[in-house]
């Protein structure tokens, strides 16, 4: 069905209200820390197998605490920067933590479009390792206790804390979320600065832009997009020679991942799972899987309903020819014929990853991040 232009356009505003009207109960739920307030303390375990409380931090002058997450692309944005602010002023008294405050539960998969990781526990200790991070970096998932006192609207959101630990700064770090330009507000460094030198800070409060908080009460529905995901129609197609050449070419203007699998091949078999989960996680960006399964013809049934129970609701194939080099030759000239073969393809139809046995779904997972960017840019 087709809209016309102002149709749309309420659409999108009806939409928009929809979401300011969510955000703005889950403010009301979840109250912000106001100036002057004193920190709430916590008990909360980090990444280094450490339990951490405000006593943890006495030896700090001020304290700045960073509610921050794993997959919310704004808060990757500022993660050198945390780095770097870290670096500058660690030497000067002043110490930094830095807070998941999302229930990793109340995270649909599709919200994890612009990352490689999820807000487990687990995965920030993979994205601190990673990034090299030289701040405590703690989980508040689980209970979200802390968070709940303090209030973070958005990730990134920077608290900063005075000796008596008062709150004497609340919101961004700068504003600009992509890339520091030469206008940029420092809002963050500034107040440290002004903190330091014994002034009161000219800006004490901000709005912050980025991802929302995932309070648990989003719980519900992010069970129903994984309800509705596991009711979608899984479909297998024959593909001929021909089909599968103009698959590789790519033309479309979306980046592809395309796996040749066998239900009779173990690593096969075992690694749909994680590339389902890449199809779900990426798929409403300019990114499609593609399965092209090299069973005989004969096994469709069985190879559809291996399928279904994967729940791959992308684009399924099954290859039409008895002649398999025919399959090997049309995929990839320089494939030698080992299951599975994983290939990522540009829109142009350049091979920028190809790997003959399982893959690494980190590692893919990376890989299609970092192509995809923020924005395509091919």
């Amino acid at each position: 069905m087709k809209y016309s232009k102002n149709t749309t356009t309420v659409i999108m505003l009806i939409i928009t209200l929809f979401y300011t009207v969510i955000n703005l109960q889950a403010q009301a739920d979840h109250p912000t820390l106001q100036i002057g307030q004193m920190a709430p303390d916590f008990f909360l375990p980090g990444i280094d197998g450490k339990d951490y409380s405000l006593k943890d931090f006495a030896d700090s002058r001020f304290l700045v605490i960073i509610f921050t997450c794993n997959h919310c692309p704004t808060a990757q944005s500022y993660e050198d920067r945390i780095i770097k602010l870290v670096n500058d002023y660690k030497e000067q008294g002043v110490g930094f933590l830095a807070v998941s405050p999302n229930d990793p539960l109340a995270v649909r998969l599709d919200e994890l479009g612009y990352t490689d990781l999820g807000d487990e526990l687990d995965d920030m200790k993979i994205r601190a390792e990673y990034k090299k991070f030289n701040f405590p970096y703690v989980y508040d998932g689980k209970t979200q206790e802390m968070s709940r006192k303090y209030g973070p609207v958005a990730t990134p959101h920077v608290f900063i804390f005075d000796p008596e630990r008062k709150l004497r700064y609340i919101g961004r770090i700068d504003d600009s979320e992509l890339a520091v330009r030469p206008d940029t507000k420092h809002d963050t460094r500034n107040a440290l600065e002004e903190l330091l030198a014994g002034k009161k800070i000219t800006v004490e409060k901000t709005k912050t832009f980025g991802c929302s908080v995932k309070w648990s009460d989003k719980r519900e529905a992010s069970k129903k997009a994984f309800e509705k995901i596991l009711q979608e129609e899984v479909v297998l197609e024959e593909i001929s020679t021909e089909g599968v050449q103009a698959l590789v070419q790519n033309k479309p203007e979306k980046l592809l991942l395309i796996n040749v699998w066998a239900t009779w091949c173990g690593p096969c078999v075992t690694e749909i799972p994680d590339l389902v989960e890449i199809n779900l996680m990426y798929r409403n960006r300019d990114f499609e899987f593609i399965s092209i399964s090299a069973d005989n013809l004969a096994k469709k049934e069985k190879v559809h309903e291996f399928l279904k129970k994967k729940h791959a609701s992308g684009r399924n194939y099954i290859f039409n020819s008895i002649d398999k080099y025919e399959l090997i030759e049309a995929i990839d000239e320089n494939w030698q014929g080992a299951l599975p073969y994983t290939m990522l393809i540009k829109p142009d139809g350049e091979i920028i990853y190809a790997k003959q046995e399982a893959i690494d779904p980190l590692e893919m997972k990376r890989k299609i991040v970092e192509i995809l960017g923020r924005e395509k840019d091919w």
